[in-house]
């Protein structure tokens, strides 16, 4: 039963212009069911195996599709059309041996970014915010909307410290085991996500901060030697000197 108030359709022209859709085409757009990704950061699995893959022509043929397990979203099959796959996210296609990651573009539109074999099983994830749990335990909140729980049993100043806010954790999919933790810090090479410089990429010059409330801001060298600002929280960390994953 859907939630009192809460929106069950989206016109085409109101639909997020990150998504790459025909907007004259057709009157409503699929709106993306609440789950790890908000509707500006994610897409919904149809339009990726209809519009982007062209694994279909209608709607009905690729939730035919869907329906039958042959899409992997972070090694994991899912069904439900309306599934939002957002940004580092792990497309797998099993019978073709296709892999992509979901990424942005210079225009800000999320596109599939063709990945390796060897990549196919990992995925990096931001730690937003973290906070500590009965039992002594340590709760990461990652970007994706998932949780990742440290099992410490008495946290210590040390333990906290190895998962900074900001910071990026690599882990295996579908596992969630943590391989490795690429901190935000000077020298971090960072891949924009949004704002004005969406998609540029380059290593953390120095990372500003402001009083009152207004966010931290962070400047980058890209490959050419130059250098840009964006905010912080747009800045993700996917490696220590150079990238941990491919990029476009």
């Amino acid at each position: 039963m859907a939630r009192k108030g809460a929106k069950r359709h989206l016109k085409r022209f109101a639909a997020p212009t990150q998504w790459y859709i025909s907007r004259k085409t057709y009157k409503w757009a699929i709106r993306p069911r609440p789950g790890p990704h908000s509707m500006k950061t994610s897409i919904p699995l149809l339009y990726v195996v209809r519009d982007y893959l062209h694994y279909a022509r209608t709607a009905r043929e690729a939730r035919r599709i869907l329906n039958e397990g042959k899409i992997l979203v972070d090694g994991i099959p899912r069904k439900d059309y309306k599934f939002p796959v957002g940004i580092m996210d792990v497309i797998s296609i099993p019978e073709t041996g296709e892999q992509y990651r979901i990424l942005p573009n210079r225009i800000g539109r999320l596109v599939l970014h063709p990945i390796a074999d060897k990549e196919g099983n990992v995925k990096p994830v931001r730690i937003n915010n973290k906070r500590m749990v009965r039992g002594g335990n340590l709760q990461l909140n990652l970007h994706d909307g998932s949780n990742h729980l440290i099992k410490l049993g008495s946290i210590t100043d040390e333990a906290k410290e190895r998962f900074p806010t900001a910071a990026t954790i690599l882990v295996k999919i579908p596992e969630k085991e943590i391989i490795e933790v690429l901190p935000f810090e000077v020298g971090a090479y960072v891949f924009v996500t949004q704002g004005k410089n969406v998609a540029r990429k380059g290593k953390i010059v120095e990372v500003r901060g402001f009083p009152m409330g207004w966010p931290d801001v962070v400047t980058i060298e890209d490959e050419n030697g130059e250098l840009f600002d964006t905010l912080k929280d747009y800045a993700f960390v996917v490696g220590k000197e150079k990238p941990k994953i491919s990029l476009p």
